[in-house]
């Protein structure tokens, strides 16, 4: 399940290969929670890692993530594994008129269609 989150990027971390050939980068995200602002954390695998390449700290961003989660030596971890990142004011504008009704106006009918 995907989850988003907007906000500031305060941090972004240096690509860290391990010597199995995992590649992760981090980057953190202050999120307006409130009075408490709160400081994300998201991580990047593999491919991924390039996504933070062209992104600079204080850009706003939406970033998609999917929360990931493991056992170890009998504790558990949660990480938070993005996948997208848009800029906050990328997204593309779409107006009323390019969007098409999800179903036939009235209109688009003739009184020959009706099937009864």
């Amino acid at each position: 399940m995907a989850y988003d989150l907007t906000g500031k990027i305060k941090l972004i971390q240096e690509p860290m290969t391990f010597d199995s050939g995992f590649t992760k980068r981090e980057m953190v995200v202050i999120v307006e929670d409130g009075k408490y602002p709160q400081e994300i954390n998201v991580e990047f695998v593999q491919d991924k890692v390039s996504l933070l390449d062209s992104l600079q700290v204080g850009q706003e961003v939406t970033v998609t993530f999917d929360i990931r989660g493991r056992e170890y030596n009998g504790r558990y971890f949660n990480n938070l594994q993005g996948w997208k990142i848009v800029t906050v004011g990328d997204e593309p504008a779409i107006s009323r008129e390019d969007q098409s009704p999800p179903y036939p106006a009235p209109s688009d009918f003739e009184d020959d269609d009706i099937p009864f």
